[in-house]
């Protein structure tokens, strides 16, 4: 099969969706891959790396995309890339359905058969596969270094000869891979840690790595399949942000994690908990892409309010272009591994019966076939 990799188009993305070591495994299996000219550039792989990969070097975009029989990508694709994708063949990437239905419903016109890794379920089968799992771990990472450049504290206790330093107090709110990384990462450089979920069963996991952890009074836990952290009733939510009221005003940074599937993210910190932290503290808000944490968080920029910094940066993995696509890569190469593993011999057509390609795939057949994606089309009135 002729597989594509075009460089990515998405303002700010740095990443790519292959690395030279996946274009020479998937030589290895039999397949030609076309690498779009400069496709690796932001993410130090340069298209030599790519030509002694074994990769086909192409400047024409649409030639590239008009041939391939499997698409690979990091964003889903604007519509010009949309266009100049060949019916019949097949697309993979963070397409975000339940973000922007619309574009799932153009891929299915379009005739092409999509999926979404943002969709990959979480079983034991998959685990090769969790791409958001690898980009949170970089994003956790990233802004707690982030936070620490930004605050006006130390993290580690510091003694020296001009007297005892104290060190930074770090909170995490949202201990899922993100968090659990921001945790490791504070308490590695040095600094007093707390960490803040609804969901009880990930205690051990924060105090494994150094956190103390905090959580709400709830008999229930706020867990969801599949080990997610559900939506909170508004008296939970209230609830919630008085049990943090607390620790954030003593926090010298608070990094926000708390994400729910398919949901807007949780409100953990009101504007009145912002004005009680002190001057200079630092709120990195990961979870500025689908509306933030902080309710004065300004998704993709760096404000001041109350003195206190709060970051929206949008896209955190792309910051750090050569391991995010490193492991964005495995993870994706695991996947065409067990597509190729499950297509139709004769027609080259995948098997849905299959749990994880069933998970993931948006569009197929000229339909969108993902039920939560279709409910968001029905919503919005497309049918």
């Amino acid at each position: 099969m002729y597989v594509a990799v075009p460089r990515e188009r998405m303002n700010g993305e740095r990443r790519v969706a292959l690395v030279p070591e996946a274009v020479a495994r998937l030589a290895t299996w039999g397949h030609t891959v076309g690498v779009e000219t400069d496709a690796g550039a932001a993410a130090q792989m340069p298209d030599a790396a790519y030509l002694a990969a074994g990769a086909e070097l192409v400047s024409d975009r649409d030639q590239l995309l008009g041939q391939a029989g499997l698409v690979l990508k990091v964003q889903g694709p604007k519509d010009d890339e949309l266009s100049a994708l060949r019916p019949g063949s097949m697309l993979i990437g963070l397409l975000q359905p339940l973000v922007l239905p619309r574009r799932a419903a153009a891929l299915a016109h379009q005739g092409v058969t999509a999926f979404s890794v943002d969709l990959m379920p979480r079983i034991s089968r998959a685990q090769s596969m969790d791409v958001l799992s690898a980009m949170s771990t970089v994003s956790g990472y990233r802004a707690t270094l982030l936070g620490a450049v930004l605050a006006e504290r130390f993290f580690p206790l510091m003694m020296t000869a001009a007297g005892t330093v104290a060190p930074a107090r770090v909170l995490v709110l949202g201990a899922g891979v993100a968090g659990l990384q921001a945790v490791a990462t504070a308490k590695r450089l040095g600094a007093v840690v707390q960490a803040f979920d609804t969901r009880p069963a990930v205690k051990e996991q924060v105090e494994s790595l150094g956190g103390v952890f905090l959580t709400l009074p709830q008999p229930e836990g706020g867990e969801a399949e599949g080990g997610y952290a559900r939506t909170l009733a508004e008296d939970e939510e209230a609830l919630e942000q008085e049990v943090l009221a607390e620790p954030v005003q003593k926090a010298d940074v608070v990094i926000t994690t708390a994400m729910v599937p398919g949901a807007r993210p949780p409100l953990l910190i009101t504007e009145k908990m912002v004005a009680s932290m002190h001057p200079g503290a630092v709120i990195m808000d990961l979870a500025a892409e689908t509306g933030g944490n902080c309710a004065l968080t300004v998704p993709g920029e760096r404000t001041l309010a109350h003195s206190v910094i709060i970051d929206g940066s949008l896209n955190v993995p792309s910051q750090m272009p050569l391991a995010a696509s490193q492991f964005y890569s495995r993870n994706l190469l695991a996947f065409v591994g067990h597509l190729f593993e499950h297509l139709n011999d004769k027609a080259g057509e995948p098997d849905l019966a299959d749990e994880i390609l069933a998970a993931t795939c948006v569009a197929h057949g000229g339909k969108v076939v993902h039920a939560l994606t279709l409910k968001r089309l029905e919503s919005d009135g497309v049918s």
